[in-house]
């Protein structure tokens, strides 16, 4: 006697199982694609918000950091600010801008500064940066072994704002040197 051959292919619940499985993972898929795409103008801003702030942070620490105002004659040889005719303060002197006549010739002259759209030092636009906004905060702070009330050292924030609304906030520190150095 023969025994009749095993049919051959997928039952109907199989086949089914299969539809189900395939889809579930087909869909986790284009989820994926879809977040990506959503998201791919998000680095363009956010790496310029980091150009920015970066360049902006790097212009201020490159300032010196002195007692008295580094138009002063004493300023190499001060060491408080008793020996200073004029005594650099938190914030600009009088007159003083970073786009000049009379620029920012210290660090403290940052505090408070604010730009929207973004400018060059000679007070020029940069093309394409007119939606981003920046602002920086200079703060005596303590670092380490450095007490806040020392004066020797400062917290610079940078915050830029870009088009979308979204912030990046960077920080840096300025501390001052030993001997009295204006650089």
């Amino acid at each position: 006697m023969h025994l009749p051959r095993r049919a051959q292919g997928l039952t109907l619940i199989e086949l089914l199982l299969f539809v189900v499985v395939v889809g579930i993972a087909l869909a986790a898929v284009l989820r994926v694609f879809v977040t990506a795409t959503t998201a791919s103008a998000d680095p363009i801003i956010r790496r310029q918000q980091l150009s920015i702030a970066e360049s902006l942070l790097r212009e201020v620490q490159l300032m010196p950091f002195t007692w008295c105002d580094p138009d002063d004659t004493n300023v190499e040889q001060a060491s408080s600010t008793a020996g200073c005719s004029t005594v650099e303060n938190v914030g600009p002197e009088s007159g003083e801008t970073r786009y000049g006549p009379t620029y920012f010739d210290n660090v403290n002259d940052y505090a408070g500064f604010s730009m929207t759209g973004i400018r060059d030092v000679g007070n020029n636009a940069v093309s394409g940066l007119s939606g981003y906004s920046a602002s920086v905060a200079v703060a005596v702070a303590a670092l380490d072994s450095l007490s806040a009330a020392s004066g020797d050292a400062l917290k610079i924030t940078v915050t830029i704002t870009g088009p979308d609304a979204s912030t990046l906030v960077l920080q840096g520190w300025r501390t001052r040197y030993a001997p009295q150095s204006p650089y």
